[in-house]
């Protein structure tokens, strides 16, 4: 007969478990802190381990936190930087870039030095992101002369959606086919 140990997890084999879970998440997917927070509430909120009450498990995932933090394996800023410069390679808008940090939980202060930064690097960056849409969707300028007038109020709620504002979509829309090419060929 096997012997069944009945092993009570104390609260630094926890932080130690939580460290390794940490550390892998980390490898694995390149979170923002806060994305790391909540995967780990859930994992240890799901495990029921005995002894340990809820508001113990969120002091430990915030030191745990803090921990990665000081050695610099979490960083908003370098998070938020990073995200904003892939989305802007795929042609999102800032207020769409804007959206997405704050729904990862990133600090304003971080999300406004990123917008800041994009603003400082390029003036018109929704313009040219918006010009990468219609290459990419086929809209707008990209569309044949003949079918331009007709799709005009889908792809300009195409651009909307996209997060574009109305005065950008309308500039985008109004270009002519040969203008277009140039700006593609300089992208």
């Amino acid at each position: 007969m096997i012997p069944i140990r009945n092993r009570k997890k104390t609260l630094e084999v926890t932080v130690d478990e939580m460290r390794r879970f940490a550390f892998s998440y980390v490898e694995k997917y390149a979170p923002s802190k806060q994305q790391l927070k909540t995967y780990l509430l859930k994992k240890y909120l799901k495990a029921s381990i005995p002894n340990v009450k809820k508001k113990e498990v969120a002091d430990l995932i915030d030191i745990v936190l803090l921990d990665l933090e000081k050695n610099k394996f979490i960083n908003d800023k370098f998070y938020s930087n990073s995200k904003a410069k892939s989305m802007i390679q795929r042609g999102n808008s800032i207020n769409k870039i804007r959206s997405y940090l704050i729904g990862k939980g990133i600090q304003d202060n971080f999300i406004k030095e990123t917008i800041d930064k994009i603003h400082t690097e390029n003036s018109d960056q929704d313009f040219f992101s918006a010009i990468k849409i219609c290459k990419k969707k086929r809209i707008g300028p990209a569309r044949a002369e003949d079918n331009r007038s007709l799709f005009y109020k889908k792809d300009i709620s195409l651009l909307a959606r996209n997060g574009f504002d109305f005065e950008t979509s309308k500039k985008v829309m109004d270009i002519n086919k040969d203008d277009f090419i140039k700006i593609i060929k300089l992208l």
